[in-house]
């Protein structure tokens, strides 16, 4: 059953067609969704409570998400084409995975990182900032969800690393984004992964 059911979720290596890419659009947007909602919950709260339409809020969050995952499925395509990933997500060169773990180490020193994982952490400035107040809770949602995919993206790359189908990667890293948002401090916690992903990676390239 378990061997039925990996056969079944893994794309084909070549030539995919419009049905794969839905499918596998279909299964970032699923996995994005369980792994960001629940570290936006804070904000969602908050904006329904001082200007309700927290369902509206949820959806524009949720369609920035689903826009990086259309963009994860189209580079996923182009991975399996160039036989730099195996067809269950993980990373076949070791040269791939150095990259992408240094990339994302760099990233968390970057202003960029910064000013984006400041907008995730303070979702008041949705509830207060002069634009709110014009806006929907659509595209409040929306703009909250960019600042998270701005914040994150680098991160959701290593999921090329060691697997899409590893739950417990995927659960390392939902749980790192949620520590990094909500955690007071975080800064340092930004810092410390930086470093530690840019060593990881280094040692790759040196073990590659």
């Amino acid at each position: 059953m378990d061997r039925a059911a990996d056969m079944l979720l893994m794309p084909r290596m070549v030539g995919w067609g419009p049905v794969d890419l839905v499918l596998v659009f279909l299964m970032w947007a699923l996995m994005m969704a369980a792994m960001m909602l629940p570290s936006a919950v804070p904000a969602l709260l908050l904006y329904g409570r001082a200007r309700g339409g927290s369902a509206g809020f949820a959806a524009g969050y949720l369609l920035a998400w689903f826009g990086f995952s259309a963009l994860a499925t189209l580079l996923q395509w182009r991975l399996l084409e160039a036989a730099l990933i195996t067809p269950m997500m993980a990373s076949a060169s070791s040269r791939l995975s150095a990259g992408l773990l240094i990339a994302a180490g760099l990233f968390q020193f970057t202003p960029l990182k910064n000013a984006c994982l400041t907008r995730c952490r303070s979702p008041l400035g949705a509830v207060l900032a002069g634009h709110a107040a014009r806006s929907s809770a659509l595209g409040e949602g929306l703009r909250n969800g960019l600042y998270c995919v701005g914040c994150c993206f680098a991160l959701m790359g290593l999921l090329f690393v060691m697997g899409i189908m590893n739950l417990l990667w995927v659960f390392l890293i939902a749980a790192y984004v949620a520590v990094e948002k909500l955690a007071s401090g975080s800064v340092w916690v930004s810092r410390a992964a930086g470093i530690l992903l840019c060593v990881w990676g280094g040692f790759l390239l040196v073990a590659g």
